[in-house]
């Protein structure tokens, strides 16, 4: 079987934002809030924001997207009891930053967006944080303020990869694939949420991905939903309808069947296509051998050594033929 493992450890990589771009999207940030802080300064003293990072950048989830850009989830919270509806209470954030880009921001149904374009976006969903009220309130366009607790989530989820890191990286291939895929996938969100309920540990991360989606499909297969661990643990697959289900179950069943086609492909860079079809072109290339085989001669070149029936050559090559120097045996492995 080619082992992908170090593969996806270099896409885990390929996956994080660049640091100049993370920069810019800090300054971003702070500039966008200086701007709703002075706006309610000036026209509605009454209603003071405060900030809360939240989602995939507080959880270290972020992927840089297929088409480069990323995004940032700052929740704008007002410390108060219900005023104006949370429409209006959009609308005013709406007015505090347009004009901040060249491209109109976007008033959406659970927040207010800042686009960057071709770099990346940033998220403002809008709360009232009542003193009688254990849970932030939401606002949703046209609707009631409904309870959402994000910070509910970052702790869930902070456990869950304090207990298997694992999680966090197997969560990023996920996002990745839905990213590559698109065709209306499963948020991100979803895919940390099924990562952490259905993670299959183990050391190689190539066959951890692969069980983990077979026991998502299992369960999905049982029932399909997907709970958010926090406030108000509402079902993220509530509103599919059956096309954009099928299209999920199908994507996933495909993934899974060359999952175990690339597993016990021998050759590394076959497989790596594989993977590349399903995670996208910042997937690496493997090598064009069998390393289970390269392996394999590996260990055996290093029981060699240990044991003492190894050569050193002049050129620099171990054998065992009885040319060159030969090793002595190994016998101090640690301990006392």
């Amino acid at each position: 079987m080619a082992n992908c493992n170090k593969l996806f450890l270099d896409f885990d990589i390929n996956l994080n934002i660049p640091k100049a771009k993370k920069d810019k999207l800090k300054v971003s940030k702070e500039e966008i809030r200086t701007k709703i802080r002075d706006y309610f300064k000036v026209n509605h003293k009454e209603y003071k924001p405060e900030f809360y990072i939240q989602g995939s950048y507080k959880v270290g989830t972020t992927i840089l997207t297929k088409d480069n850009e990323c995004d940032l989830d700052d929740g704008v919270y007002f410390r108060r009891d219900q005023g104006v509806s949370g429409t209006t209470l959009q609308t005013w954030v709406r007015n505090a930053v347009d004009g901040h880009t060249s491209t109109p921001s976007e008033h959406r149904k659970k927040c207010v967006r800042v686009i960057f374009k071709a770099e990346y976006h940033i998220d403002l969903p809008v709360y009232y944080l009542p003193s009688d009220s254990e849970h932030p309130l939401l606002a949703i366009k046209n609707e009631e303020c409904s309870e959402s607790d994000p910070k509910e989530f970052v702790e869930w989820y902070k456990n869950e990869i304090k207990n298997t890191p694992q999680v966090l990286r197997i969560s990023r291939y996920l996002k990745a694939w839905g990213d590559h895929k698109r065709d209306k996938m499963p948020s991100g969100l979803a895919m940390s949420i099924l990562a952490a309920n259905n993670i299959k540990k183990n050391d190689r991360d190539d066959i951890a991905l692969r069980d983990t989606l077979e026991k998502i499909k299992e369960i999905l297969d049982n029932s399909f939903e997907c709970i958010v661990p926090a406030t108000p643990n509402d079902d993220l697959y509530g509103e599919y309808d059956q096309t954009r289900k099928d299209t999920f179950m199908n994507n996933l069943k495909s993934f899974i069947e060359d999952a175990n086609k690339a597993i016990h492909e021998k050759n590394q860079r076959k497989a790596s296509k594989l993977w590349k079809n399903h995670l996208g072109d910042k997937f690496p290339e493997g090598a064009d051998e069998d390393t289970d085989a390269k392996e394999h001669s590996l260990n055996a070149l290093k029981q060699s050594i240990l044991g003492g029936s190894a050569y050193a050559q002049k050129s620099g090559n171990i054998t065992e033929n009885n040319t060159g120097v030969k090793h002595k045996e190994h016998k101090n492995f640690g301990g006392n």
